[in-house]
């Protein structure tokens, strides 16, 4: 599916501007025809995928435990 360079900003959650950076520096790959960029949004997929990958490794090392030091000796 082909989104519009206002979709796909609204989709990201990105200013225009940005977006239309992006596809200028081939950050985002866009096809123009003629009157405006349509962008493929299935790009975005894998990019979303592995966001929520990496926001599950997070939050699985953050409810890790500390495990206790074996070298702290109690001192009292």
């Amino acid at each position: 599916m082909y989104r519009t360079l206002e979709e796909t900003a609204a989709y990201l959650g990105m200013p225009e501007e940005q977006v239309r950076r992006y596809i200028l520096e081939r950050r985002i790959k866009a096809v123009h025809d003629g009157e405006q960029f349509l962008i493929n949004d299935e790009q975005f997929t894998r990019h979303f995928e592995q966001l929520e990958h990496v926001k599950a490794l997070i939050e699985e090392w953050r409810n890790t435990p500390i495990p206790e030091d074996p070298d702290i000796k109690d001192e009292d």
